[in-house]
């Protein structure tokens, strides 16, 4: 076997945390301690780590147990180096300047970066500034371009479902319109496959701009057919009309000032139109949380083994990615500051018409 272009490497978790993080850190560390023999660096903390040079060498013992572990064991955090280039008071270097000095002292010939859009935008920018950089896709919105799935998506789907199976119960015994507030801020993946699951009546997410007055007639249909409650699924991102016409800062104001968030928005928004009783469960955290459900196990075992490969070959630049269920490479520009978003023909959202679903439009 040639030797391998890494012998050591750093790894490191940014942005929210999600379902198989953790698998994947075993995932990529045992594939490249078993098959090439480097050794892994854990950065603590997501890019704050590499800019303030906290980080320690990861032993193989230390990877037992991940698997089935929520959470990051690495921490992460929400920084970005590139947007904010004021030199450290002390040091006199900026946060990319520092990460290029600490990627040099920590002797590392590769980075394997884990994380959403964001993540992967500063992975790329990284790479461009001539680190050998890999990158991971994870999140829970499953919004990551060229890329069929992002591990994270299938637990916090199967936490979704699961409340809204329980919350059928309860709307049903009291004849009430239960909405249930989803993860989603630019792309709606989570509500529309959730409310798909869960059997939604109404799911309303970013792509789709609702009409209020739209919703309530579904609803008071159903009420006068003789089905006394309804479900409805709501993206935290889900905008109205009225809102679509705004501008992005103007949108972002008038989101910012609200008291309350979208869930127990339209909740009073349809209590006004149809006269029925509303209740709200914003699931929040919890779709992030827990145990990874095994398909996210799985696509996170199945990158960082790719991601290790990579290493080993001296192909940086890349991000893996799942298309027609096969992992292959995707350069980082490719996706680097684009959303994926719920397109107008997608079939899910179709076989949701047809079904009768109310988007909201």
């Amino acid at each position: 076997m040639d030797s391998p272009a890494v012998k050591r490497f750093g790894i490191l978790t940014s942005g929210g945390d999600a379902p198989g993080l953790n698998a994947a850190i075993r995932a990529v560390c045992r594939t490249a301690i078993n098959q090439y023999g480097m050794e892994p660096v854990g950065i603590h903390n997501g890019y704050r780590g590499l800019v303030h040079l906290d980080a320690a060498t990861f032993s193989k013992e230390e990877l037992v147990g991940l698997l089935t572990q929520g959470g990051t064991i690495l921490g992460t955090s929400r920084d970005k180096p590139f947007k904010n280039p004021v030199p450290d008071a002390e040091t006199g270097l900026t946060p990319v300047e520092a990460i290029k000095e600490n990627y040099k002292k920590l002797a590392l010939d590769a980075l394997v970066v884990l994380g959403g859009n964001g993540t992967n935008t500063t992975a790329g920018q990284l790479s461009r500034a001539g680190l050998n950089v890999i990158g991971l896709p994870k999140t829970i919105d499953n919004d990551i371009v060229k890329t069929d799935m992002t591990f994270g998506f299938h637990t916090a789907l199967t936490v979704a479902t699961e409340a809204i199976d329980r919350i059928h119960t309860t709307a049903h015994s009291h004849s009430r319109i239960m909405i249930i507030e989803t993860m989603g801020h630019k792309a709606g993946w989570l509500a529309l496959y959730a409310g798909i699951a869960g059997g939604g009546d109404v799911i309303l997410v970013p792509e789709i701009p609702y009409d209020i007055n739209s919703i309530a007639k579904k609803i008071i249909k159903r009420r006068d057919s003789g089905c006394k409650f309804s479900i409805v699924v709501v993206a935290e991102g889900a905008i109205s009309i009225e809102e679509a016409k705004l501008d992005k800062k103007t949108l972002k104001k008038k989101r910012k000032e609200m008291p309350y968030s979208i869930g127990y928005r339209v909740a009073h928004e349809l209590e006004e139109a149809t006269g029925m009783e509303s209740r709200v469960t914003v699931l929040g955290y919890l779709q992030r949380g827990g145990t990874p459900v095994p398909y996210d196990r799985i696509l996170a075992t199945r990158f960082g083994v790719e991601a290790a490969h990579y290493m080993a070959q001296g192909q940086f630049g890349y991000l893996t990615a799942l298309q027609n269920n096969k992992i292959v490479k995707v350069p980082l520009y490719d996706i680097a500051g684009q959303t994926k978003t719920i397109p107008v023909d997608d079939q899910m959202l179709l076989a949701g018409r047809e079904l009768g679903t109310c988007f909201g439009d």
